[in-house]
């Protein structure tokens, strides 16, 4: 059985994805941009932007009733390195002690120019 969440991203209907899905004790979040509740992108540098992905995905997951505790892979896509310490600084409030594993990747660019930073998240509940 699988249960859906969507958020307030104006992609998910337009592209035709969920934020996230659990199916039996995993979720996966999708991609995460800085979208607000107003489903605009979040001004800021990298850490702004970076708190507000970790935020939407940390609702995405509690919502489908798991917490940030039991996040075991993240993903952090960049598009300049030189904001991997902001993006870091983020994931570190985010998780804390739950330390998942984690990948940073810089690429070329996101789907919105204004946009530093993306990530992923699963999570396994108990």
């Amino acid at each position: 059985m699988r249960t859906r969440h969507r958020s307030a991203s104006p992609y998910e209907e337009r592209v035709g994805f969920s934020r996230a899905v659990r199916t039996g004790n995993r979720i996966l979040v999708s991609g995460t941009a800085p979208i607000g509740p107003d489903g605009r992108t979040v001004p800021g540098d990298a850490y702004a932007q970076a708190r507000r992905c970790f935020r939407i995905a940390a609702e995405a997951i509690e919502a489908l009733g798991g917490a940030a505790r039991h996040v075991v892979r993240t993903r952090t896509y960049l598009v300049d390195a030189a904001d991997a310490d902001a993006a870091g600084r983020a994931h570190r409030e985010a998780f804390g002690d739950a330390a998942p594993a984690s990948t940073m990747l810089v690429v070329k660019a996101l789907l919105d120019p204004a946009w530093r930073v993306e990530i992923e998240a699963e999570a396994e509940l108990d």
